[in-house]
């Protein structure tokens, strides 16, 4: 039997989802990195293979609020693609010592890699009703509010706050009504 930590468990559904970067390295920490993936994002949005209604990314981490009638494939192909980038992106731009982390750190049942960019899976919660949408897309929304980076949740560039406020984000997304 497989390895997969990719499960949902019923399609066309809304998640919360996490999803960590290997030993919470601080990879989206550079901006170029952190394009990759909201890059990413915007594909599966414009592509209509995910309905994305809220998301932070972090420095190590990333939360999306989405729906997709295939999340877990999804979710393991955007996390393929987006290590692959960021491996491209970190040897020929550095820094060496992400890289050496990310060897350092990768599983040992990885043979046939070299670097590990994602931890293994990523961690959906169903969203069940109203309260519990309104609940996770305020905790998407404050987390860096309550990191101290930023007093309000719509001055964090990687994020959907803006979206929710009015303004313009950088990843489309479809509004839900909280």
């Amino acid at each position: 039997m497989g390895r997969s930590r990719y499960k949902t468990f019923e399609n066309g559904k809304t998640y919360f989802i996490t999803s960590s970067a290997i030993n919470w390295l601080p990879v989206f920490a550079i901006p170029q990195l952190a394009e990759i993936v909201t890059d990413s994002l915007n594909f599966l949005h414009h592509n209509q293979r995910m309905r994305i209604h809220a998301w932070v990314l972090m420095e190590t981490h990333l939360h999306l609020v989405a729906t997709s009638s295939d999340m877990s494939g999804e979710m393991k192909k955007a996390k393929s693609y987006t290590a692959r980038s960021i491996v491209d992106y970190l040897k020929a731009n550095g820094p060496q010592f992400l890289l050496d982390q990310m060897e350092f750190y990768k599983k040992k049942h990885k043979q046939n890699q070299t670097y590990q960019v994602w931890q293994e899976g990523f961690y959906p919660k169903l969203i069940t009703d109203a309260t519990m949408l309104i609940q996770k897309i305020e905790y998407i929304h404050y987390n860096p509010v309550k990191r101290g980076y930023i007093d309000k949740p719509e001055h964090w560039r990687y994020s959907s706050a803006r979206d929710y406020t009015g303004l313009d984000g950088i990843v489309t997304i479809e509004r839900l009504k909280v």
